[in-house]
């Protein structure tokens, strides 16, 4: 389980929104100044993120929880949202490439349109499986304990 310590703001019926702050280890980094990742949280800072979280604590707005999710759940997630429209994109245009050499198709249109309707198929799968997993429990960041 991946765990993040969070504070409550507001209240539901079995769930709790929290926010979370986005903290980086670059202040204890030897290259600190020479990194990209350091440039950009110098320049985004350190905004807090708003989270709905499954509930079953007597818990009260205000109170510092500790939430988590599982980390297959965040495993499949990142592949579908990183992987698979790219996948979607790559297989379709290397198939558009085939079918326009087998056909003698001459220039780059029929790899590039079927890449980027591979690219939108994609998307569009992906949109139906966040849809799928918003009420999946196995998907939802859970409030695991009290912090002290």
């Amino acid at each position: 389980m991946i765990e993040e310590t969070a504070r409550i703001v507001e209240m539901g019926d079995g769930f709790v929104w929290v926010e979370t702050q986005r903290r980086t280890t670059c202040g204890s980094c030897a290259v600190n100044k020479g990194c990209g990742t350091a440039v950009l949280s110098k320049v985004l800072g350190r905004y807090r993120t708003r989270i709905k979280a499954l509930n079953s604590l007597s818990v009260v707005i205000g109170d510092e929880v500790v939430i988590g999710i599982r980390e297959n759940a965040l495993l499949l997630g990142s592949l579908a949202v990183y992987m698979l429209p790219l996948a979607a994109m790559l297989l379709a245009g290397f198939l558009g490439e085939a079918l326009a050499v087998n056909a003698s198709i001459e220039g780059d249109w029929p790899g590039i349109t079927a890449g980027l309707t591979g690219l939108f198929l994609g998307f569009i799968w992906l949109r139906k499986f966040s849809k799928k997993i918003s009420t999946d429990k196995d998907y939802q960041p859970v409030v695991l304990r009290k912090s002290f």
